[in-house]
């Protein structure tokens, strides 16, 4: 009799990311390959970052600082708070690893858009919680009050993610505080916020201020998205004194290495970047919102470095035809939208490319 895997194991599909530049080189015998499939920041990390890493170098048989205490400071001083409300994680699906652990026992149950960001599915299915999903509204947004139906005395966890990953699209402040009072105070709300840096309409929840008010809410941030340090792997949580001691309790020793936190300390402070970053990724988008709408290509108005396209065919044969031609794309399927791709807003020259190659592809 062979070794037998957790029950929870046979309704979980393994986290599929994008295709490596290098592996897609290696397949296709392809020289240059562009990569617009996992929301990374075009272009790079800042220069502040960089530098920290390679002082670093030199200390590699250190362990880690546990409390990850400089950036901790720096960030208790950015949102004026105090140190003892943040939590840190190798990304924030290394937070969002954590959760269930701490907040879920078998049998509970959690509140999830579909579709969103599939791990929040994985941990919970992983603490043997039960998932209880609601599509999102026609118009491919969060239907808040249909999640709030879903309420039950079962109910621990609620993720909402916003912007929303896979769609790009957000809901207001006004649509979140209304959720909000709906909630009762023994269940959590895990604001996912990874893409808060890029949004730019102006009735986007400015979430930490709920912190005054609401005992029951976590706030995530990362620094994968417009800071550029996806490989580093480093995410943070904003909550209360009681709710992060609880995280405390759960986490490895050293789940942070120190090239991430010095890294994303010395991002902090390099504001020029961000808005670089901001910018850039602003205009690009407006690029290929005129090339979507100039071949009559449906798309989701997005708040993230990523757009949502109906190229109205299989989304899997397209991605493999813009694969063929070295230009790496998130195919719909995997978010059960089957004619839709997910691109990353890449450089002007990237997106370009990506255009053309499109075009002929279809």
């Amino acid at each position: 009799m062979s070794v037998q895997m957790r029950d929870a194991l046979n309704s979980i599909a393994p986290y599929v990311p994008g295709k490596p530049i290098e592996e897609v080189k290696r397949e296709l015998g392809l020289k240059k390959v562009i990569k617009l499939a996992s929301n990374e920041n075009p272009l790079g990390c800042s220069p502040k970052a960089r530098e920290a890493i390679i002082k670093t170098l030199e200390t590699p048989a250190l362990y880690p600082d546990g409390n990850c205490t400089d950036l901790r400071n720096a960030l208790a001083k950015k949102f004026g708070l105090k140190p003892t409300q943040f939590f840190f994680g190798a990304g924030s699906d290394g937070i969002i690893e954590m959760i269930p652990k701490a907040f879920m026992n078998p049998g509970d149950e959690s509140i999830m858009a579909f579709p969103s960001f599939p791990l929040y599915e994985t941990n919970i299915k992983l603490a043997d919680g039960i998932c209880v999903q609601v599509p999102l509204d026609k118009n491919y947004c969060f239907d808040l009050a249909a999640m709030a139906e879903k309420l039950s005395q079962k109910t621990k966890i609620i993720w909402l993610c916003n912007p929303n990953n896979p769609t790009g699209t957000m809901y207001t402040k006004d649509q979140q505080d209304e959720f909000l009072q709906k909630i009762p105070e023994d269940v959590l709300v895990v604001l996912d916020e990874a893409y808060y840096e890029y949004v730019t309409r102006k009735d986007y929840p400015e979430s930490v201020e709920l912190l005054n008010k609401y005992t029951n809410v976590i706030i995530l941030r990362t620094f994968s998205k417009i800071y550029g340090l996806a490989s580093a792997r480093i995410g943070y949580a904003i909550s209360n004194e009681k709710i992060i001691g609880a995280l405390e309790k759960v986490r490895s020793p050293f789940n942070v290495n120190t090239y991430a936190q010095v890294a994303a300390t010395a991002s902090l402070d390099d504001e020029a970047f961000k808005m670089l970053s901001y910018t850039t990724n602003k205009q690009n988008k407006e690029f290929l919102y005129q090339a979507f709408e100039a071949m009559g290509l449906p798309y989701l108005p997005s708040e993230t470095n990523f757009i949502m396209v109906d190229v109205k065919k299989n989304s899997k044969e397209v991605f493999q035809s813009l694969l063929r031609k070295g230009i790496i794309v998130r195919p719909g399927n995997i978010f059960g939208m089957d004619t839709w791709l997910r691109v990353t807003i890449g450089t002007k020259e990237e997106c370009e490319i990506f255009v053309e190659a499109l075009k002929e592809v279809l």
